[in-house]
């Protein structure tokens, strides 16, 4: 296993775990949740079915997608392909939050962070993918 194949799977692991962390508002109260809301500085969050179903729904497609890096990290090399898909995913999804956040008036540090994160780790994943085919 050469260096850059060491730094993939680490990140794969790292990325991964950090978007498990999203099974925390899967389960969590609304209660706690409008309070997150209210210390973002966004207001009261509101009470309707929809908002609760996005709010859940988003959650778990995250630890999903966590979940599925994680196991991209098992072995690297076997699963590079679905890695490299990924990555692009990261890529062209990093943009698209950058406008979300934007359109939605996300506080500016959220639109910031958010989207141009996801965007790095993709180039980063696709980066150290090539290196790793070497």
């Amino acid at each position: 296993m050469n260096r850059s194949e060491k730094i993939l799977v680490w990140l794969l692991r790292a990325s991964g775990a950090v978007m498990l962390l999203a099974l925390i508002p899967l389960v969590m109260p609304f209660a706690w949740m409008d309070l997150v809301h209210r210390q973002l500085g966004l207001g009261k969050l509101p009470d309707a079915p929809i908002v609760d179903y996005l709010a859940r729904s988003a959650s778990a497609l995250y630890a999903v997608h966590g979940a599925l890096l994680i196991f991209a990290a098992s072995d690297v090399r076997r699963y590079l392909p679905l890695v490299r898909f990924l990555a692009w995913v990261a890529v062209v999804f990093g943009p698209i939050m950058i406008c979300i956040d934007h359109a939605a008036n996300m506080p500016l540090l959220w639109t910031l962070c958010e989207g141009p994160s996801i965007l790095a780790i993709g180039v980063v994943f696709l980066w150290l993918a090539k290196r790793t085919e070497a």
